[in-house]
């Protein structure tokens, strides 16, 4: 099993989403994460999915995605020459006496303390993956009450393959 990045450009129109879900269900392929957003031009939406399987089966998500009707482009974003993120918000449990031991662990990985509580702390942190596993890990030793996390965005490098529509 591998996994892949893919990058779609779509119609913004309603239910666009849901139809690239239901055929990711039916066909029983497995997604990593999916993330969505308006792009400078409001009539289209850049989709981010992170798909595993082997080779055959990331091959035809790729086909099979394609042919969707909103769907105007799709590209794999390759390790190498694209830049990927991932945001994570997660709430964690802080008596006054682990306050400093968690925001000093929080300045470590550039983290921004978003909300205090009389017992907790919220902490927001944008990275790649292993940045957010590794502060995940370093944070184990504390009660981690909440987490929410984006799932990968991202964009290829430089000008080459811009997609203009």
């Amino acid at each position: 099993m591998q996994k892949k990045v893919f990058q779609l450009l779509v119609n913004n129109t309603s239910g666009v989403l849901s139809r690239i879900a239901g055929l990711f269900s039916r066909r029983g392929y497995n997604v990593e994460s999916i993330t969505a957003g308006v792009t400078a031009d409001p009539l289209i939406t850049r989709i981010t999915i992170v798909a595993s399987g082997d080779d055959e089966i990331l091959e035809q998500i790729e086909k099979q995605v394609a042919k969707l009707e909103d769907v105007r482009s799709i590209r794999e974003l390759k390790p190498e020459s694209s830049v990927f993120r991932e945001l994570i918000m997660i709430k964690v449990r802080a008596s006054a006496e682990q306050r400093q031991s968690i925001i000093a662990v929080s300045d470590i990985f550039r983290a921004k303390i978003i909300d205090v509580a009389p017992e907790s702390l919220m902490i927001e942190l944008t990275g790649n993956q292993q940045k957010i596993d590794a502060f995940i890990g370093l944070l184990e030793g504390y009660e981690i009450l909440e987490q929410a996390r984006t799932g990968i965005a991202g964009l290829g490098r430089g000008t080459e393959e811009i997609v203009y529509i």
